[in-house]
Parts: C-alpha cells; structure tokens; sequence
C-alpha cells in the first residue's frame, strides 16, 4: 500500500525577511486504475489506502452496482515501479453473475476530478432516473444542535489533515450524530466514494436517516453521489453550486451549506431540521 504522507525538504520564509531549511510533510497523491472484469473503467488521483472502498463507492454512484451484492471480489494487479515493487495503483473487481457491465457513458478514459461531471437538465433528469435509493421520502429528522456540531466532530477525524493541510474529508453520522464512517483524500469526491463505499461493504445502503458532512463545497458531484447513496441530508463548511442546488431539492435531499461555527445556510429540505 503506499504511503498517506510523503517528507520533503523546503525553503521556509519567516516573517522577520529571513530563511531556514526544514522538513515539510506533504499528502501522497498517486493514480489509481480502476478495473472492472479486467477492463479498463477510470483513472483517478487519490490519496493511497481505503481502495477497495473508493471502488464500491465510485460504482454505487456510476449506477453501476446497487448493494456490495452485486460485487463478487476485488484485487489489486501486480502493477510494478521502476524497482519491481508493486504499486498497489491497479484494482480489478469483479461483478457478481447476471450484473451488467458498465455501459459506455461510464466508462472514462482520463483522469477522474472534482469537476468533470456532467451537467444541465439532462443530467438532473439522469439522475433522478438512475438512482435506485431516492432520499426523498427519508423520515430524517435532526436537531439544530448537533447539526452546528458536525464540522467539529469531523475535523476531530481529519488526522492527516491536521499533519498536511492538503485533503478533504467527508464523515457519515446518523440523526443522533453517531459516526457511521470518516475518510480523508486528496480529492473530495473520493473522500465521499470511500464513506459511501463503506456503507456498501457494510451492507448499509440505502444509507437511510443520515448526514454526510464535507469539509470543502458542495459540488452537483457531490450531491449526485449522495443521491445514489440514499444519503437524505448533505451539509458542507463551503458553498454549493446552483446545479447542486437544483438537484438536491428535485430529489427531495436536505442541502447545507456554509455550515461553520454557530451558522449555516439551509438551502432544500429545511423541514428536515428541528429549528
């Protein structure tokens, strides 16, 4: 597995106009591959560990599975460095008899971001269409409170953050803010496809009456992934996107944004909020 944190030297400017040298910790970023039958499917850039969650994440929010049911395994291939050491870059899963493969609006031969997915009507209509566990009825109800509390409690799990500055993070907790599952990466659409492809190892999806928390925006990916998830609530410390926006309230999911400190922004679902 590679490392989460990579050591490097650096020229530091003090205030005072002078200079020292020091070491300086940097999060990993490294590609990973992403197989499906031995076929090619995504690359994406993320920080190393939690893989095989990062892969039951991406594929529930593709639409691709809809429960760790549909999967029948999962195995990194030997991808090798310049040294012959396996670089744990390559993952190869394997969907379970009579689930069909990816179609080919799936498939992304280039690198995965935070932005590249798609937009306009279209796209909300797509979604909407494709999610087997629409939130929209989800009965959640949470208290102002512990809502406010919720950036705190998933700065409390942002360990490599706290030596990096570099990931984001995202946190599932449940309406009594019991944490349900913390991960941290590089990019925040993964941080979020590990969370979620927790609850699919765990046999937890539709992740009904719970919150997930983001330490960054709320993009349209983001909440589309929620979606997907069944996650009924997404609450982030930055703003969202109009299409974000749209797309929470036609699919009936509670959005939050700007949730920092004793404030916070509602913008669908407020009816889910004990005020």
């Amino acid at each position: 597995m590679g490392r989460l944190t990579v050591r490097r030297p650096v020229l530091h400017l003090n205030g005072d106009g002078s200079t020292r040298s020091r070491p300086d910790t940097l999060v990993a970023e490294e590609p990973l591959e992403l197989r499906v039958g031995g076929k090619a499917l995504s690359v994406t850039m993320r920080t190393p560990g939690h893989d095989v969650e990062l892969a039951h994440g991406f594929l529930l929010t593709e639409g691709v599975i809809g429960s760790g049911l549909d999967l029948a395994g999962a195995r990194y291939c030997n991808s090798v460095d310049e040294q012959g050491r396996n670089t744990y870059n390559v993952l190869d899963v394997d969907l379970a008899e009579g689930v069909a493969p990816p179609d080919a609006s799936v498939e992304r031969n280039f690198y995965t971001t935070s932005s590249c997915g798609v937009c306009g009507k279209a796209s909300l209509d797509a979604v909407k269409l494709k999610t087997r566990h629409s939130p929209a009825a989800d009965p959640l109800r949470i208290d102002r409170e512990l809502l406010l509390e919720l950036p705190d409690r998933l700065r409390e799990h942002q360990k490599v953050f706290g030596s990096t500055g570099g990931l984001h993070a995202a946190a599932l907790f449940d309406a009594d803010g019991g944490l349900l599952a913390a991960r941290e990466d590089v990019g925040r659409h993964n941080a979020v496809d590990k969370v979620l492809g927790r609850m699919v190892m765990d046999g937890r999806v539709p992740a009904a009456g719970t919150v997930l928390m983001v330490s960054g925006r709320a993009s349209f990916e983001l909440v589309q992934k929620a979606v997907m998830a069944g996650v009924p609530m997404l609450a982030a410390v930055s703003a969202p996107s109009s299409l974000a926006v749209e797309l929470a309230e036609e699919s009936g999911m509670t959005l939050v944004g700007f949730l920092r400190g004793r404030t916070g922004n509602v913008y669908t679902g407020a009816e889910r909020i004990d005020l």
